[in-house]
């Protein structure tokens, strides 16, 4: 079978990708499912910053690749082993896939899953396979999912199934974005009504991070970010207040607002500065949470002391502390209700080959979540 896919052959590329081009759209074979497998036809992608830090080089991951990870789609085929999905349901993809059998698994931890890390490092499906070449040369898969493509072939550990009239665009957020951001506050931070909440860069992770600090009945909600049009759109979203860290008074006003700092700060801009922000602003015997994944050559300064003297929490959040079979469906709920506005933040869409002028507008700030029709 051939499939039409976005191939990363070298990286990092340099700005502007419109002009440099470096993911070039190209026509790969992809093998049937083996065991466990299952081949999707993809009909929405969302573009996210974890696409664009393989394309710039803050994560390296081998090349060839083909991109794309935030995907929802139809079940086409079915590989051995695979009973509960069948032909024709619709289904979200998952950046992380799940053995069930390592020690984070059993202790109810997917997202640290064992095997699942070591798959998605070197590029395989979670079976250590890999089902697209190109002229007889293995082409790696981005986090096991490579969806920007017209198909995918996926391990089932990487597929939650969804309803059929949830919208290709929207159900597509719900493997990254939503996951990611939502489950940050609700999961990993463990956010009560009542409390106080900042959260730092507001891209689609960060402002589904305010959505899920407002849906958990936070009494402020404080947005962060250095471009205007994101913090008004945070307000619009229900952020009680927004700031610009570029402003050296920030801090301090948000201390003072919150008196004495946040019980929960947020960090989703994969930047040193906004994490050490983040922690500044939160208060005596609360927690900082970083979701932001930032180059693993950037190294971050606290002062060790405050870690004990004020009780204070530093934690890291991965696809926001997901069980996704758990938390999608609960996520969907939240949205059918009003109380998840995620189609607010789908700011454009277009072709696959638009998708390097697409890059462009997610690198510079300007978008939120371009979606890709396939």
């Amino acid at each position: 079978m051939k499939t039409r896919a976005a191939v990363l052959e070298q990286s990092p590329a340099q700005r502007p990708y419109a002009e440099s081009r470096p993911l070039k759209i190209m026509e790969l074979d992809l093998a049937p499912p083996g065991p466990d497998e299952v081949l999707v036809r993809v009909k929405a992608a969302g573009l996210c910053h974890s696409d664009l830090s393989v394309v710039n080089g803050d994560r390296p991951r081998p090349v060839p690749m083909a991109l794309g990870h935030e995907a929802a789609g139809i079940v086409e085929a079915l590989g051995p082993g695979v009973s509960d999905l069948a032909v024709g349901d619709h289904v979200v993809m998952v950046f992380m896939p799940s053995c069930g059998h390592c020690a984070p698994c059993a202790e109810g931890r997917p997202a640290l899953c064992e095997p699942g890390a070591v798959a998605n490092g070197v590029g395989t499906l979670l079976r250590g396979t890999r089902r697209l070449s190109r002229h007889g040369r293995a082409v790696h898969h981005h986090v096991g999912v490579s969806a920007f493509a017209d198909r995918a072939v996926v391990s089932r550990r990487s597929l939650v199934k969804v309803d059929p009239d949830l919208p290709f665009e929207h159900a597509a957020l719900f493997g990254c974005a939503v996951l990611t951001g939502v489950g940050a506050v609700v999961n990993t931070a463990g956010v009560q009504a009542g409390q106080t909440v900042a959260v730092i860069g507001l891209g689609g992770v960060g402002l589904n991070a305010v959505l899920g600090a407002v849906a958990a009945g936070a009494s402020e909600v404080i947005a962060v970010d250095p471009v205007a049009a994101k913090r008004e759109l945070a307000e619009r979203l229900g952020a009680s207040a927004s700031f610009n860290p570029g402003d050296e008074a920030a801090a301090a006003r948000i201390r003072e607002l919150t008196q004495g700092g946040v019980d929960v700060a947020v960090e989703m801009a994969g930047s040193v500065r906004a994490l050490e922000f983040a922690y500044r602003i939160t208060r005596r015997g609360g927690a900082t949470v970083t979701g932001g994944l930032a180059n693993p050559a950037h190294l971050i300064g606290i002062q060790q002391v405050s870690l004990v003297g004020e009780e204070r929490t530093l934690k890291g959040s991965y696809m926001g502390s997901s069980i996704p079979s758990r938390d999608i469906p609960r996520y969907v709920a939240l949205h059918r209700a009003g109380r998840l506005p995620i189609e607010k933040l789908l700011t454009s869409r277009g072709p696959l080959e638009e998708i390097n002028e697409a890059l462009d507008a997610l690198a510079d700030g300007s978008a939120i979540r371009h979606i890709i029709d396939l």
